[in-house]
């Protein structure tokens, strides 16, 4: 099988389901070695940081509003 056979199995499924190859690529670079039970905890990780980083930006817009009000006295 050449390269061009192997880009042309990628590039049809990715096709069908309106998906661009180099998300296929990026997600295989990412979850390629992992099985369900390595990706499940990624995900967790993923969902938390994501509470933590939101936040985080309140926190900081909470400070922000706080030394503005206390600027204005």
């Amino acid at each position: 099988m050449d390269a061009l056979e192997v880009e042309a199995k990628i590039a049809d499924p990715c096709r069908e389901h309106g998906m661009l190859e180099a998300t296929l690529h990026n997600w295989k670079a990412r979850f390629g070695g992992m099985d369900v039970s390595d990706a499940k905890p990624s995900k967790k990780l993923e969902d938390k940081n994501a509470k933590l980083k939101k936040l985080l930006t309140e926190s900081m817009h909470d400070a922000s509003a706080l030394r503005a009000a206390l600027k204005k006295r």
